[in-house]
This record gives structure tokens, sequence and C-alpha cells, in this order.
């Protein structure tokens, strides 16, 4: 199976906590769930994501208690993907806002979760025909886009 398209590679085991919770909470959340980051909900919609970066950054060299909420130490705004992309615009969308996950969307919803780590096994693995699929695949869609217009 060629890994082409984002829902081809997410990860579906997205960890959400409501905004109101605190920190203490999303880690041991994300510690039981062995994840990276949690997104944050504020009245069941996505609004922000905590990840381990932020717990460094924000919470421990901030000397922070772990009973801030995390509404007060999530990154935003919490910047998504459709799961219709390809692999290259979550690259690059990861390159040009300067993220290491990206929550795959669809409606107001999150249903997954594609990382750099996720990118890079795809590339370590890829042979040079996977890569290709991947291009041909981009064309294909500006090739469309052009035509369209």
């Amino acid at each position: 199976m060629a890994h082409t398209f984002v829902k081809d590679v997410m990860k579906k085991n997205v960890v959400t906590i409501d905004s109101s919770m605190p920190v203490k909470d999303a880690a041991s959340m994300m510690d039981d769930a062995n994840v990276g980051c949690i997104i944050i909900t504020k009245n069941n919609i996505p609004s922000g994501i905590l990840t381990e970066r932020d717990f460094v950054k924000r919470i421990a060299a901030k000397n922070k208690d772990l009973s801030t909420s995390v509404l007060e130490v999530m990154s935003t705004p919490l910047i998504m993907i459709g799961s219709e992309e390809t692999i290259w615009e979550a690259a690059e969308m990861m390159k040009q806002k300067g993220v290491h996950k990206l929550p795959v969307q669809e409606g107001n919803k999150v249903i997954g979760i594609i990382t750099t780590t996720d990118i890079v096994k795809i590339c370590s693995i890829g042979s040079d025909s996977s890569m290709r699929h991947i291009c041909d695949q981009i064309l294909l869609r500006i090739k469309d886009t052009k035509s369209s217009r």
C-alpha cells in the first residue's frame, strides 16, 4: 500500500481533554495512551494542543504548578490538516508553521494525528517507486487545479 495521503499514515489514537482541566491530568492521559500530545477542547470543539515540548517550555521552564489549567499553556491556534491532503502537503505545512504534530480534521472533529516522525518513517522505508507515486499524486492535483480555472 502506498502511503500517499494523510489518511494512510495518520494515527487514529487521538486523546482529548477539556480546556478547564489541569496539566497534571493531561500528562497522566498522555502517559496512559503513550502519546506525545493531547488535543484541548472547549465545548467539545478542538481549540488547542498540548505537546511534550509545551510541557518543557511552558510548564517546567516557567515553574508552573501542575494544577494550572491546560488552557493557560496550550499551543494555539490549532493548526490542522485534512485527511485527503498528501504527505508532501503535510510536510510543507509542518515546515511553514514550525510544528511537529498536525491534527487531522474532518469537519469540526479531530480524527487523527500525523507527526514528523510518521513522515520520516515513510521516507526511510519508502522505495523510489513509493516516492514517485506520491509525487505523481501531487502533480495530478496541480494539473486538476489548473484545468478547473
